[in-house]
């Protein structure tokens, strides 16, 4: 049985006469690509005007045409320099990672610490405490890159971690602090809460801060990450978002609607489990790419 990739990029593929069942089935390839029932549905709808309008009848033209709606829909979110959103000469940097649990946030964090440590003093928080794998993970990457952690027992509360590390970033001349945050389940209220609290502490830290709060997604996960983003983005408001394990599996049109819907732009991708295997997001390029499956 074909990929969904290889029936996406035959269908656009051939060159056919537009009618309902040409955009019926791109509704259906859509959601299939992880864009999400109603949302597939609109931008199909939208497609289906824009060529009446154009008065463009051949699939291939409305190939292009999606290709550029599908950019819009990117450009759209407030998408910044790659380094500048994440590093100020003059601040403290926070980095607060979020996400449900198996997405990758510590590995993530740990990229974040080598990614910088090249023009920075980074520091690294354990805060996920539930988990005490997740504890001795971040130490034995901070071991690996050189980068002090600050960690406290399993099950100690994350939000005096986090405390604690703000001091040691004051007291310690770090300028980027990169906080792990325990795998909360999107659906589990209480612990989603906690989330919050921890955000509380960092914004009562300073005003002199260049905090962000990145949301980590498995780009595998498919239209799932709207309801976990939707959780998350109502107990901190997410600046935006980290697609990791972004392999030959991930379809990736969740992107599309992370941007329209919540305003949450794509900052980096993660395609790998080394260090250096994370890179901006580059919005014209995926869009591009996704058309055209290559």
């Amino acid at each position: 049985m074909s990929s969904w990739k290889d029936k996406f990029k035959a269908f656009l593929g051939v060159s056919t006469d537009l009618n309902d069942d040409f955009f019926e089935e791109l509704t259906d390839l859509l959601v299939e690509g992880d864009f999400g029932a109603q949302f597939a549905l609109k931008t199909t709808e939208a497609l289906e005007v824009k060529c009446k309008k154009e008065k463009i009848g051949d699939s291939g033209a409305a190939r292009e045409l999606l290709s550029a709606m599908l950019t819009d829909f990117l450009s759209e979110a407030p998408l910044e320099d790659a380094d500048g959103i994440i590093f100020a000469e003059d601040k403290l940097n926070v980095i607060l990672l979020l996400g449900v649990n198996g997405v990758g946030k510590t590995t993530t964090a740990a990229k974040f610490a080598a990614r910088y440590k090249a023009k920075a003093k980074p520091l690294l928080a354990a805060g996920d405490t539930f988990r005490a794998a997740a504890i001795e993970q971040l130490k034995t990457h901070g071991e690996r890159l050189g980068v002090r952690v600050v960690a406290h027992k399993q099950n100690a509360d994350a939000a005096a971690v986090v405390h604690d590390a703000l001091e040691a970033a004051n007291q310690g001349a770090y300028n980027i602090l990169i906080a792990d945050t325990a795998g909360r389940m999107h659906t589990k209220s209480a612990l989603v809460a906690e989330l919050a609290k921890i955000s509380r502490v960092i914004e009562r830290a300073s005003s002199m801060l260049n905090y962000k709060k990145l949301l980590v997604l498995d780009a595998t996960t498919g239209s799932n990450a709207l309801a976990q983003t939707a959780a998350f983005n109502e107990a901190v408001k997410l600046d935006g978002a980290v697609l990791t394990k972004f392999d030959s599996t991930a379809r990736g049109g969740i992107v599309f609607p992370l941007a329209v819907q919540f305003k949450l732009p794509v900052l980096f991708v993660c395609n790998g489990e080394q260090y250096g295997d994370i890179y901006p997001f580059n919005a014209k390029q995926f869009a591009s790419a996704f058309i055209n499956q290559n």
